[in-house]
């Protein structure tokens, strides 16, 4: 699979982020090393401990990583999540959790296959 297959198949804006890195191998080593991230698993615990404020960052996180690497589906995901959380006040996410756990799953499923033909 190759990058630009990668970001199709994830629903990403590979022109744009490779406007931003100018190098396809950049965007690549890039978009291996988002599976050492763990800002979709810290916001899924700390959501399911009511720890909100950490939720919110991890979401925040995930959100900023998303956009930087041009993932624009799990951007708009976890964007969602994170305004959900904002208030950092008591809120059923539950709809919106689910949403981004198939998008981080199809992104994760993507990005491993780009990694394992590298």
């Amino acid at each position: 699979m190759t990058v630009q297959e990668c970001y199709g198949k994830i629903g990403g804006d590979f022109e744009g982020v490779c406007e931003r890195m100018m190098d396809e191998a950049r965007v690549k080593k890039f978009a291996i090393k988002f599976l050492a991230d763990k800002s979709y698993e810290t916001l899924v615990e700390a959501y399911g401990a009511g720890k909100l404020e950490d939720a919110f960052r991890a979401a925040h996180t995930l959100k900023g990583v998303s956009q930087n690497l041009g993932f624009t589906r799990l951007f708009e995901a976890s964007d969602e999540v994170t305004e959900k959380l904002r208030p950092l006040k008591p809120v059923d996410i539950t709809a919106s959790l689910e949403r981004l756990a198939q998008v981080y799953d199809e992104t994760v499923e993507a990005v491993s296959q780009l990694e394992s033909e590298a």
